[in-house]
């Protein structure tokens, strides 16, 4: 069956695709409800079947003759460690680590908060409470104590897993003094505090009292069986803000999930049960859980936990080589770590380092890949960069090829067509559909795919108000996006990265691909600052390559002509300052609302995603030089 045709059918006939969908995971009870709604008339799937998602990553590998199959690969140049687990080996050591959780007297429908970094024993923290129909909420390591308390407070957990530090780079993070912080600021009291003992340093005067030794808990342990749970049990909650309010913690199912996720890894990413898969994202986020977890160890993916930086660990080939030494046939980042990876190497000498042979696809989402960055990666890589689109909410892919399908068709600057099970329309404010080539807003119909979220933990009112009351019977993604005449989808970006210069709406993410495809510049990102005439006008901040002789004035003047000559004079592009590096999240996005911010003078909160705060005062400097 070819792309269109699984499409179609996923819309005309949804509860009888993804029942055969179904039939390729492993129940303990297949459902018979396909699809039918919860208490508050929101869709959900398979309500009546059973299953374990931690059975279906590990022991069923291991029932199907498996076992010695390398399923992780830990790979850490900031420590210099390298380590590999088969399926036999990683079940040895989740199951006593769930039957440690089950001692500690945490049961089925508790909740427990894992703050830990990129190392194997965060994953099989989060498979130890999948095990034992535990909800798990992964915080990113490093998140600052409130970052902790507002989750605590929220999910009430009957346990926090951590480790004593983290590495940034070089540098070690003491994980301990912030979660002391974090439990004397709580609400309430955390009944058990595991802490896996990294011993980088001599660490006992980080200790305090009551915690539980996580190495002990496992070797005194007896191992757990995996607990039936049913496929809407939550399998984890993860949060999407709380740095001020209350934050919005996204539940997340455990049959629809899996049922997902396995569809995804045949038909959207294309990688073969056995061949090695590597999403290199932290675990915090929707695609380590999603990718970097649950996907590819549920299609019997060997998968690759990298603790380490694209560019400094040691160098700008670090990717490379990690593909090369494990032989991994298909990758996910986001495109800013490509960025990153062709400013320090814009001629590609570091690719031709490695044998790439095994490389199949490069897979990108988190933002918008710029047309140039592609090009940069077709020119040295040769492998196909494959935008796509999703969100934390969704859980996997909403927007992508189907690459099963060898004639899938890749246009550049598009994140793809919808997947199936995406009913996709774009509307106008009005709730209109638009023709072809006319943004507007994206919405989904109802019902949502398997595997998109259950709701808001605890807070059914917030996701109807924040989600499914624009228009009634869509979910509104917040984002805005134009289709094509073949059905590309273009996302333009959030819905308040539309500016309106004098009455006229303008995408920023169209000026940022035209700055991004001058030869000087390695990365960009405009944004609408206030403007007394106008209302608001777009500002570009650029990041030069390395070796770029180009004068900052040239480049302003370069730039302004570029978006004049492709937008018109009606975009008003008149600012555009070249610094050092952009703020980011963690997890590679451009907090362009900081930058926006920065630009307007106003007061503003750092955003507690932020990679490095010193940031912050580089571009204020910057600001004020470029304003003198």
């Amino acid at each position: 069956m070819d792309a269109d045709n699984l499409f179609k059918q996923s819309i005309e006939n949804k509860e009888n695709f993804w029942k055969e969908q179904a039939k390729e995971i492993q129940w303990f009870e297949f459902p018979e409800k396909i699809l039918s709604k919860d208490k508050n008339e929101y869709p959900q799937w398979y309500a009546d079947g059973k299953l374990n998602i931690c059975h279906l990553c590990i022991d069923q590998h291991i029932e199907d003759g498996f076992g010695d199959q390398t399923a992780i690969i830990y790979d850490s140049p900031v420590t210099d460690q390298k380590k590999t687990y088969t399926f036999n080996q990683a079940k040895e050591e989740i199951s006593k680590l769930a039957g440690g959780l089950a001692s500690l007297g945490l049961k089925k429908g508790d909740t427990a908060v894992i703050y830990m970094p990129m190392i194997p024993q965060t994953l099989f923290a989060m498979l130890a409470c999948a095990r034992i129909g535990v909800i798990h909420n992964v915080v990113f390591g490093g998140f600052a104590p409130h970052e902790l308390v507002v989750r605590i407070d929220d999910c009430k957990p009957k346990a926090l897993i951590t480790a004593t530090a983290g590495i940034e780079i070089a540098r070690r993070i003491p994980y301990l003094p912030l979660v002391e912080k974090a439990i004397e600021l709580a609400q309430d009291k955390v009944d058990n505090i595991i802490v896996y003992n990294r011993k980088l340093a001599d660490n006992r005067h980080e200790m305090f009292e009551g915690l539980i030794d996580y190495e002990e808990l496992v070797q005194k342990s007896e191992p757990a069986d995996c607990v039936s749970v049913e496929s809407t049990h939550p399998l984890y909650l993860l949060y999407t803000s709380g740095t001020t309010g209350k934050p919005k913690g996204i539940a997340r199912d455990t049959g629809g999930y899996a049922t997902a996720l396995k569809f995804s890894m045949k038909y959207i990413y294309g990688v073969e049960p056995g061949e090695t898969y590597w999403a290199a994202s932290d675990f915090g986020w929707a695609v380590g859980h999603s990718f970097s977890v649950y996907g590819p160890l549920i299609n019997r993916n060997t998968t690759i936990i990298f603790e380490g930086k694209p560019i400094m660990t040691p160098d700008a080939g670090t990717f490379w080589r990690i593909i090369s030494e494990y032989k991994v046939s298909v990758m996910f980042t986001a495109p800013t770590a490509i960025r990153a990876i062709k400013k320090e190497d814009p001629n590609g000498e570091l690719v031709k380092k490695y044998d790439l042979t095994h490389f199949k696809k490069q897979f990108l989402a988190g933002e918008r890949c710029d047309v140039a960055t592609l090009d940069w990666f077709a020119e040295h890589i040769g492998v196909p960069a494959i935008d796509h689109w999703w969100q934390t909410e969704s859980g996997w892919p909403m927007l992508g090829l189907m690459t099963f399908d060898a004639d899938y068709q890749i246009k550049r600057a598009s994140a793809g067509k919808p997947v199936p099970g995406y009913d996709i329309r774009i509307f106008d404010e009005n709730g209109l559909e638009l023709d072809p080539h006319h943004e507007g807003y994206l919405v989904i119909r109802l019902p949502l795919p398997p595997g998109a979220l259950l709701g808001i933990w605890n807070d059914h009112e917030r996701f109807q108000s924040s989600y499914l009351s624009q228009y009634k019977g869509y979910y509104f993604s917040g984002d805005g996006a134009i289709q094509d005449e073949d059905g590309y989808i273009f996302i333009t970006g959030r819905v308040d990265d539309v500016i309106n210069v004098a009455g006229h709406r303008l995408s920023t993410s169209e000026m940022e691909e035209i700055v991004s495809s001058h030869p000087d510049v390695a990365e960009c990102a405009v944004v609408g600052i206030d403007d007394e005439l106008r209302g608001q006008v777009p500002f570009a901040t650029v990041v030069l390559k390395n070796g770029s002789a180009i004068t900052e004035e040239e480049i302003e003047k370069d730039i302004i002509r570029m978006v004049r000559e492709k937008i018109g004079a009606v975009a008003f592009l008149k600012n555009a300052m070249v610094v050092k590096r952009l703020p980011k999240t963690r997890s590679g996005k451009i907090l362009r609302k900081l930058i926006r911010t920065l630009l307007d003078g106003k007061d503003f909160q750092v955003p507690s995603t932020i990679d490095d705060e010193k940031i912050i005062e580089e571009i204020q400097e910057k600001i004020n030089e470029y304003r003198a």
